[in-house]
């Protein structure tokens, strides 16, 4: 073996301390007092899992708040903030400010990752190049997977459709949607089904954001999932408008996306910031229960989606924040409810991204993440910091854990 991780607590086992072996960047075993002639890591008894995942987020617009002019709260509109800046935009640009957010991404335990990327004729491929080179500079870190979507339309956005196919040409692995943002949001989303299936991809739509659960999209994205069998492929992000919903309505409707195997990304940081700015008291928080869905049998991921943008103007790139923050919102407090949240960056975020060679087993890479806490649940209601990171084996990530620095007499006193 090359390396051991030594002392460490797994889900579901917080009494026991094991030992994780790896050897050429694959776990080889994971049992108490493994002996080998190789490097250790001591984990002190701390909780180990598989490289936190981030299934939404987006790098090439993060980083940006400070150019962006000020909107009145009531009508803020996150596009209206982005599209005047896009002209100026770079690719050398989008990749410094794209890199500096994965960097603390990657501080933060992340392993694996599907950044969204917008383009259209007002950015061009600009967006796309800058955040395509930090797939290979990172990958001694993390797995980069590009999303192209067109953020302000498609339908009604000549020249958008041109791009998607090139960017799909170029490698792109998955397709989005931002529908509520066409003048004809169901001819967008038939066209993304259309581009999924021409260049076998799959699918991964902004959907159903707005202020009543009126029209909303994912009924239509249900029916073409079933015509297209693209059942296992396509995830939804946002989903606001099922918060509205009354909880009969909510779980049948959950029970169809589970049938019809349609993912759901919660996105509560940016949900919150714009949710229910019509309104001046009694505000509608617009965080759809992941919970309830995943009780229902749909695969749900929590995410960050922006970072220091119009859209979210803050941010740390901590996905276990993300956690607690929607354990929050939807008054989660249950051990099981509360590591439900913790396997929503974890297990279930590797179901939604179909992440064949993922977990803590003998066999797979050897991506494992150090969390400053003895369980899943304590590291959510805690926001426990990860303090190491390995991929492929390879320690790439580390926080010192702080630590009181005590007067000599006190320290005699306890």
């Amino acid at each position: 073996m090359d390396l051991i991780i030594r002392n460490v607590r797994l889900a579901g086992r917080p009494n026991d301390l094991l030992d994780i072996g790896i050897a050429r960047g694959r776990i080889a075993a994971i049992e108490p007092g493994l002996s080998a002639d190789a490097d250790i890591y001591d984990a002190k008894g701390r909780l180990a899992c598989p490289g936190l995942i981030e299934t939404h987020i987006h790098l090439d617009k993060s980083r940006i708040i400070d150019r962006c002019a000020p909107q009145e709260r009531a009508k803020l509109s996150p596009v209206i903030g982005v599209t005047p800046l896009k002209k100026d935009m770079t690719a050398e640009d989008v990749h410094a400010r794209a890199a500096e957010t994965l960097e603390q991404c990657i501080k933060h335990g992340c392993t694996h990752m599907r950044t969204q990327v917008e383009v259209d004729p007002g950015i061009g491929m600009r967006g796309f190049e800058g955040v395509e080179a930090l797939v290979d500079e990172y990958k001694w870190a993390i797995d980069i997977e590009l999303c192209v979507f067109p953020q302000e339309g498609l339908i009604s956005y000549p020249g958008t459709d041109e791009l998607l196919v090139e960017a799909l040409k170029r490698g792109a692995k998955v397709i989005g949607g931002a529908p509520r943002y066409d003048k004809d949001g169901p001819g967008q989303i038939r066209r993304i089904f259309e581009l999924a299936r021409e260049f076998d991809v799959d699918i991964d739509m902004h959907l159903d954001v707005g202020n009543t659960a009126e029209h909303m999209d994912i009924h239509l994205v249900r029916e073409l999932t079933d015509t297209y069998k693209r059942g296992g492929r396509v995830v939804v992000g946002h989903m606001a408008k099922l918060s509205l919903l009354p909880p009969a309505e909510l779980n049948a409707l959950a029970r169809s996306l589970a049938d019809s195997g349609i993912a759901v990304t919660v996105l509560p940081a940016t949900d919150l910031f714009l949710m229910g700015r019509d309104q001046d008291h009694d505000v509608r928080r617009g965080v759809a229960d992941a919970n309830v869905l995943m009780a229902n049998g749909v695969t749900c991921s929590l995410s960050t989606n922006n970072v220091l943008n119009p859209a979210t103007p803050y941010g740390d790139c901590s996905l276990i924040r993300i956690a607690n923050l929607y354990a929050n919102v939807l008054q989660v407090d249950r051990p099981a409810q509360l590591c439900e949240c913790f396997d929503m960056l974890t297990h279930a975020s590797a179901r939604l991204l179909n992440l064949k060679e993922y977990g803590l087993a003998v066999g797979k890479p050897a991506d494992v993440v150090i969390v400053d806490a003895r369980t899943p649940e304590q590291a959510v209601a805690e926001i426990a910091q990860p303090v190491a990171a390995f991929k492929n084996g390879r320690r790439t990530m580390e926080w010192a854990p702080p630590e009181l620095l005590r007067p000599r007499d006190a320290a005699r006193d306890v």
